[in-house]
């Protein structure tokens, strides 16, 4: 009876080893798909940071070139109005002086000085003068 017993515990025995080695399989089991489920999860997550800063930085590049574009532009205007400026301020001194402006007058107002007479004439073609009157008589 005895081997009886024995033979029935280790039946048992080997009955529950087997049962608990099942349970823990398909622990095990659920255990892999969860933590398969995470890693796709984060692996996921970690795909859309990069795509999000790889977008961030093509955008930043492309504004960078965008401002340095427009920094060469400003900067070209600034040194064209400097010139510019330089020119006028030059044009300031000539002009402020008294023979300058003395000859300004006399040149392009046609004005002349206290103790002077002015003298104007005109420079026109005679022959030009003919053929005007020879087209108002033919009218």
């Amino acid at each position: 009876m005895a081997d009886k017993n024995t033979k029935r515990n280790k039946k048992g025995r080997a009955e529950k080893t087997s049962a608990k080695q099942s349970a823990a399989a398909a622990k095990s089991r659920k255990e892999l798909r969860k933590t398969g489920f995470y890693y796709s999860f984060l692996t996921i997550v970690l795909l859309f940071c990069l795509i999000q800063i790889g977008f961030s930085a093509i955008l930043n590049i492309t504004k960078l070139v965008a401002y340095k574009a427009k920094i060469i532009t400003l900067k070209k205007t600034l040194n064209d109005a400097e010139t510019h400026n330089k020119d006028l301020k030059e044009e300031i001194e000539l002009y402020s002086t008294t023979q300058n402006l003395e000859g300004i007058a006399r040149n392009t107002l046609k004005m002349a000085g206290e103790d002077e007479v002015l003298i104007i004439i005109n420079n026109t073609n005679p022959e030009t003068k003919n053929k005007k009157k020879g087209d108002k008589n033919a009218e």
